[in-house]
């Protein structure tokens, strides 16, 4: 018979199978920090780092702290203070709730927490190393929390490994810290990179808080959304369409104090910008919802970020229609300014004298008279006077009509059209033979004759994928040349941006790039690629820079990959421009050689084929 295989795992591992939801990254560990410091009372919150987190992630509040008992319970796993029931759960009023993020964070790193009560005067000090209790003792400390998380997973080599380098590690916190900032505006937040203080903000508004993240000339952009109703009040900041982005957008949900992703509401807010931005632009906004807590359920994800509402669809109208009315109401101020300068009207005056009008005309002129005729109309000829019709009609008339019948008889002209070889648009061999019968339809299209039917080519669509294709090969064998910029363009970054751009400064100067640093965020760009002269080059650093925060690739490809899009942008043909027949073939040519002519590095459709089958159905054959 056998034995019981079912066995209770120990403590150790199963904090550690918890980490594994909560604590993700570094980032993962200050949010649970600063949650806890929030709930605690704190006004005053400091985060220091050391290497993105990896040796070194201190949280410092004034907080209530913590008694000897309640420090060394709090490591328990779902030991927490903010609930007693299942009931609570349907009343939240905190952060946090599960008892899980202090025992997780202790399996995968060291503990060293020193904390005090404000009515003590000696506070205590935990040592604690893969969820092991090393020590605890009386401290000298303030009164409050000091936690500090070292080696974040130095036992677990896998997760360790799996870690980015510390300019992407810092990005994911800098996002985080802007969540937490974002929602706590009562507290003064602290963020310290390697003994660099990165930001320092002070208490006040939600509009400060913004300006003091994402730049000043955010305020100018925002307007304010407020509204209140029995289910929700809705409080927060839309951007105008004028300041919409293709990158580099900020969006914010928070619900009661706390940051969620939901993207019901997502779609609420974008649909209220239909018709006013472009399609492929965002908005930024930052709303808060304060609902009953019994009417929310966040005790679906350990991280608390996927939120379900009980009056969704309610919510979500009442959401449209607060948007709409301030788009409406921001609008219609800046389509009528009433403070500008009017143009000058003169005033009527009845006494002044009106000039008569001339006319010019021909007193001894006959219109019934045939020897008597006006001058001919020049491009017309000479006229006669039709008696059948009483008219006069063009002498040259035969002349309106050659245009016409010789493009008539271009229409008819016999065109040998190549058999059906196979299932490709072209193949290589008879790019060129094929070539010669294309033109150019609005200005924006080349229409070419194909062996499985009729192609067209978006002629700068196509352009951007050639060139794309020629500076990525370039910019493998190091062959783009750099070229000083006559004005140096000052920029400035947040610090999202600036730290990785210091972490990648290497690459930007391999790519052709000077940068100069001119302190408290803000650089000079002095020398550029020289194919990137036809566009801004701090854009091109921004989409670089934001390509990088986004996926977090060290792979150079993602260095230069945005920036020979960028090129290629600047440098390709525009729509409505004219080509001439060697354009279009060279075009069409070069586009056939590319590894993926179907479609732009970004994904837009290059080409479209109306096959003979669509063409024959068309036409009943």
């Amino acid at each position: 018979m056998m034995n019981d295989v079912i066995k209770l795992l120990p403590d150790s591992v199963a904090n550690q199978i918890a980490a594994g939801e909560v604590i993700q990254r570094p980032a993962s560990v200050i949010k649970e920090l600063v949650e806890n410091a929030v709930d605690a009372g704190a006004t005053e919150i400091t985060i220091i780092l050391k290497d993105a987190g990896r040796t070194l992630i201190q949280v410092v509040d004034n907080g209530c702290g913590m008694s000897p008992t309640d420090a060394r319970m709090a490591f328990e796993r779902h030991a927490t203070s903010k609930i007693s029931s299942a009931a609570d759960l349907y009343s939240l009023h905190t952060m946090g709730f599960r008892g899980e993020a202090l025992p997780s964070i202790a399996a995968v790193a060291q503990i060293d927490l020193r904390t005090m009560r404000k009515d003590e005067t000696i506070g205590t000090r935990l040592l604690i190393s893969e969820s092991k209790f090393e020590s605890q003792e009386p401290a000298s400390c303030v009164p409050g929390t000091n936690m500090m998380v070292k080696n974040i997973f130095f036992h677990m080599p896998a997760r360790r490994k799996f870690l980015k380098k510390d300019s992407v590690e810092l990005n994911h916190i800098l996002r985080e810290f802007e969540r937490l900032a974002l929602v706590n505006t009562g507290i003064d937040f602290t963020l310290i990179h390697n003994d660099v203080t990165l930001h320092q903000f002070l208490h006040g508004s939600l509009k400060q808080r913004v300006a003091d993240l994402f730049g000043k000339n955010m305020e100018s952009s925002l307007a304010h959304i407020s509204t209140e109703t029995s289910l929700v009040r809705i409080e927060g900041f839309i951007g105008l369409p004028r300041s919409a982005k293709k990158r580099g957008y900020q969006q914010f949900l928070f619900v009661n104090g706390r940051f969620m992703r939901h993207l019901f509401f997502h779609k609420a807010v974008l649909s209220c910008y239909e018709q006013l931005i472009a399609p492929d632009s965002q908005p930024s906004y930052f709303i808060n919802f304060t609902v009953d807590p019994s009417t929310i359920d966040v005790n679906i994800h350990p991280q608390k970020y996927e939120i379900k509402f009980e009056h969704e669809q309610a919510i979500w109208q009442i959401l449209v229609a607060a948007i709409r009315e301030t788009l409406g109401k921001t609008q219609a101020a800046g389509a009528l300014d009433f403070d500008s300068d009017s143009p000058d009207i003169p005033l009527f005056n009845p006494d002044s004298d009106i000039d008569t009008p001339s006319t010019n005309f021909d007193d001894g002129y006959n219109p019934f008279n045939t020897e008597s005729k006006p001058a001919s109309t020049p491009g017309y000829g000479s006229r006669r006077f039709d008696a059948d019709h009483g008219d006069r009609v063009p002498d040259d008339w035969e002349k309106l009509y050659e245009s016409f019948n010789r493009r008539r008889d271009d229409a008819f002209a016999t065109v040998e059209v190549p058999e059906e070889t196979d299932d490709s648009i072209f193949a290589p061999d008879e790019i060129e033979k094929e070539a010669a019968t294309c033109f150019q339809l609005q200005g924006r299209y080349i229409v070419a004759a194909s062996p499985n039917g009729i192609m067209l080519i978006a002629q700068h669509r196509a352009h951007v994928r050639i060139l794309f294709e020629r500076y990525m090969a370039q910019l493998a064998q190091g062959d783009i040349p750099s070229q000083q910029v006559l004005f140096a363009e000052d920029f400035e970054l947040s610090p999202a941006q600036n730290a990785t751009l210091l972490a990648n400064m290497q690459h930007f100067t391999d790519l052709g790039f000077a940068l100069s640093d001119n302190g408290k965020l803000r650089w000079s760009v002095t020398a550029i690629p020289a194919p990137l002269s036809g566009v801004s080059p701090v854009e091109a650093i921004l989409t670089v820079l934001d390509r990088l925060a986004q996926e977090g690739d060290s792979d150079p490809a993602a260095f230069k990959a945005p920036l020979a899009l960028a090129m290629a942008r600047a440098g390709a043909v525009k729509s409505h421009q004219p080509l001439s027949q060697v354009d279009m073939d060279a075009i069409i040519a070069d586009l056939f050689r590319c590894s993926e002519p179907d479609y732009t590095p970004d994904g837009l459709p290059v080409l479209s084929l109306i096959s003979n089958d669509e063409i024959s159905t068309r036409f009943e054959i």
